[in-house]
């Protein structure tokens, strides 16, 4: 029987500050990545990364909660989108790492921003740009039941952003206390009247002091207070946190502020100590405000307690690149910085693509109070880890991916890694790290840090690519000798002309292509102390034994670019290398036969080889050379496809030999040839949901078999040799969907062999598939082979499919 299993996801999580959260009980850390849930334990020992992605919401997903129904235990995730509802997935079969879709919340008329969850109780939150607030109680008992049972409208209307729900006294069998803020200066305090089995929330308090928009809400119990206070922190875009103190009984009377404080210079107007009193259930409560934590230059977006019952620490994530961990001192009570974690200064230079602009969006505790990690703008989780032995906080290496739709992929002609290419505007070198007989996938190298995005890739060789994107030209990368020692040692992929690769390159200050160190050019005398780069050399950065960490991709992973390539009028659509490495065939966006044409490159001396290949009216989708590279074939949005044919004279010349211009009824997608066999073979795909395999007949092509699928079909990919007897070709459909088919190759009859689930599929449109390179001489004692998948739901997979003739 067929097996399929998922060998590695990289994704990137999505900028919203609600959108993961790590589980106390589990383990597992689920975040939010474009619109699926991803599933990810930084504890795992083996450092595989994200092992699931939860397929269900049709838009991003923005908010992520925990919740465990304490009238049976069961563990549930709560997730919600901009789809406008919020999904509630139940454990699988009492399997803490796996998640299935049990109900949907709808109601919500805006997107959903928070949901808050009070342990022990079986009511939550949630707050949507419609302007409300809703009460559902979610009951497991002996069958799921969700029940709105309350909607709160925000007066003044604005956008509820973050909510914070506890039980009143601390504890869960209790009223309810509710925090509520979002577009508004002011945290508004809701308190339920009736018992917390039906709960109906009425306003008590509102706390003013803030500036600017409120981002984050964090109830915890104080566990210095004897009397069980309660403690909320509130983050502002104001730069500031500030902490409150929910009191049982009558507020203490404050004492004065000393307004010749200088530590308080400026800031008076915002400090008050006005006690927010009323009453609930017979009993006096007050809110007064606590403390002032200042200290950050930017907006705050998260705020987080530390599960450890023996520790209180508050730990912040703010835009100017720091993770903050905030501490009482035992002495005088004064709340400070007791570690600050991230980029401290932005490095002169580098551009808000390295991410060294744009701060940490998200900052999680791990279960035990030990680990801390937290969201970048590049979508890439960082990981701290605090050393018993010298108490200080140490940078481990996290996961990454890419933030918006993964475009292009490529395996390099070994098989040896992995190049990912994305709208996110960065091209990405996955390979697999190999230690005491465990290896798992990463992130190794970010070649390309644009300011495009990008559409296509192709490798020229194991040290050097070419990529296009929305500018017009392609760009030729070389892979620099650090990286090559990178790979070498950790994942045993050998280069063979590593004497002849450059060092290293950096962005410069200005411009978008990526100089290899001392190529610049020559600087004054007055201006050379200035000029010299700030950051230590890429070797030393890179002499590790483990994947690089985040700050080590964006700065030190770079590859020096090689060669512009220019010619084409709009934004490139499509790139092929030929398989000697000797030409590069592109296409770009069009709508005349003008821009329709093909261009060819000699990789010699990257000169342009006329004229254009002509034989198309709209934009090329797809291009791709025959192995031997004798013929090119080329398909577009026009339903054509197009066959040229190398010269025998110049190699380097190609001359048309046959087109069809009704090769599919509607627009076609995608191209490949089959291995070489007696007769030529290729199979086009497109939007008229079907794969149509052709067969060299003369001078021509003939289609020898239709095989019909269920939605058009946007990628395909021939395995690069035959396998006992036959082809075997991989079909990635606009809906996400992905078959191999197996097409004999003397009858080209096709035959389904397996569709990949849905629960492990892409949630969105296939753009690329790539099998890995397998030798020839082996081929057939295979048991296993590695698919590699890029999709528009920002993942890039990689499937190893096992038994597909057995």
């Amino acid at each position: 029987m067929v097996a399929v299993t998922t060998d590695y996801i990289s994704v990137g999580g999505n900028r919203h500050p609600g959108a993961a959260q790590w589980d106390v009980q589990t383990g597992v850390l689920a975040f939010g990545a474009d619109n699926n849930v991803a599933l990810w334990d930084p504890l795992d020992k083996h450092d595989r990364g994200v092992y699931a992605l939860l397929v269900g919401h049709t838009d991003k997903v923005s908010v992520v909660r925990f919740y465990a129904c304490p009238s049976s235990g069961t563990r549930f995730l709560l997730t919600g989108s901009v789809d406008r509802t919020i999904r509630v997935w139940r454990m699988k079969n009492a399997d803490s790492r796996n998640y299935i879709l049990a109900a949907t919340l709808e109601g919500h008329t805006g997107s959903v921003n928070a949901i808050a969850v009070a342990e022990g109780t079986d009511i939550i939150a949630s707050g949507a740009a419609d302007g409300t607030v809703r009460i559902w109680r979610i009951n497991a008992q002996f069958e799921l039941k969700c029940d709105l049972i309350e909607m709160i409208t925000m007066t003044p209307r604005y956008f509820p952003l973050t909510l914070s729900l506890q039980g009143l006294e601390g504890y869960s069998d209790t009223p309810l206390v509710l925090a509520v803020a979002g577009t508004t200066t002011k945290v508004q305090i809701f308190v339920s009247e009736t018992s917390v089995r039906k709960p109906e929330f009425k306003h008590r308090a509102t706390l003013t002091g803030h500036e600017a928009w409120i981002r984050a809400l964090s109830f915890t119990v104080d566990k210095q207070s004897k009397e069980g206070d309660i403690l909320l922190a509130s983050a502002s875009q104001d730069r500031y946190i500030r902490l409150w103190r929910l009191h049982r009984g009558e507020a203490n009377a404050p004492g004065p502020i000393d307004e010749a404080d200088p530590l308080l210079g400026g800031m008076e107007p915002t400090l008050s100590n006005k006690a927010h009193e009323f009453e609930a259930h017979g009993s006096k409560y007050s809110m007064t405000f606590e403390a002032l934590l200042f200290g950050n230059e930017d907006w705050i977006y998260t705020t987080s307690w530390n599960p450890d019952p023996k520790k209180q620490q508050l730990l912040s994530t703010s835009a100017d690149n720091t993770v903050t961990i905030w501490e009482q001192d035992q002495v005088s009570g004064v709340w400070m910085s007791a570690e600050r974690m991230g980029e401290i200064s932005v490095q002169k230079g580098s551009t808000t693509a390295t991410g060294s602009v744009g701060g940490f969006w998200i900052g999680l505790w791990s279960p035990d109070g030990k680990q801390v990690v937290s969201l970048s703008r590049t979508g890439s989780w960082r990981v701290w880890r605090q050393e018993s032995d010298s108490d200080l906080w140490v940078q481990k290496f996290g996961i990454s991916g890419h933030v918006r739709s993964s475009n292009g992929i490529q395996w390099d002609p070994t098989g040896g890694y992995l190049l990912s290419t994305s709208s996110d505007q960065t091209t990405r070198l996955h390979a697999k790290w190999l230690r005491d007989n465990i290896g798992s996938w990463h992130e190794f190298s970010r070649p390309q840090i644009h300011g495009y995005d990008l559409n296509c890739v192709d490798t020229l060789g194991p040290s050097q690519f070419v990529t296009g994107a929305e500018e017009k030209l392609l760009r030729v990368f070389n892979e620099p000798k650090p990286i090559a020692d990178l790979l070498e040692r950790l994942t045993g992929f050998r280069q063979s002309n590593g004497e002849s690769l450059p060092d290293t390159a950096e962005i410069p200050v200005l411009g978008l292509s990526n100089k290899a160190l001392g190529d610049e050019a020559p600087v004054e005398e007055e201006d050379a102390e200035e000029a010299k780069p700030e950051v230590p050399s890429a070797s030393a950065s890179l002499a590790v034994n483990h994947p690089p960490l985040e700050d080590q991709l964006s700065r030190y992973t770079l590859w020096p670019e090689h060669e512009k390539l220019y010619g084409h009028g709009y934004e490139i659509s499509a790139v092929a290398v030929s398989h000697d490495r000797k030409l590069i065939a592109t296409a770009c966006k069009a709508s005349s036969i003008d821009h329709a044409v093909i261009r060819l490159y000699d990789t010699s001396d990257w000169h342009e080889i006329k004229p254009s290949l002509t034989a198309h009216s709209l934009t090329i989708t797809d291009l791709s050379f025959s192995d031997g590279d004798r013929y090119l074939l080329s398909v577009g949005r026009d339903r054509q496809w197009a066959i040229f044919q190398r010269s025998d004279t110049e190699p380097t010349t190609y001359n048309k030999l046959t087109a069809n211009p009704k090769g599919h009824s509607r627009m076609i997608l995608g191209a490949a040839w089959a291995p070489v066999t007696i007769d030529h073979v290729f199979a086009t795909s497109g939007r008229d949901k079907s794969v149509r395999v052709w067969q060299m007949s003369e001078e021509t092509f003939v289609c020898k078999t239709t095989v019909a699928l269920t939605s058009a079909v946007s990628a395909i990919a021939f395995l690069s040799v035959t396998y006992k007897g036959s082809f075997i070709l991989a079909v990635g459909e606009d809906t996400g969907v992905i078959s191999i088919h197996r097409i004999a190759a003397d009858t080209l009859e096709a035959q389904h062999i397996v569709t990949i689930k849905k629960e492990i599929s892409p949630s969105r449109a296939i753009t690329q598939l790539s099998w890995r390179p397998v030798p020839t001489t082996d081929v057939d004692r295979r048991n296993q082979f590695e698919l590699a998948v890029a999709s528009e739901d920002t993942s890039t997979r990689i499937y190893a499919i096992s038994n597909m003739l057995s």
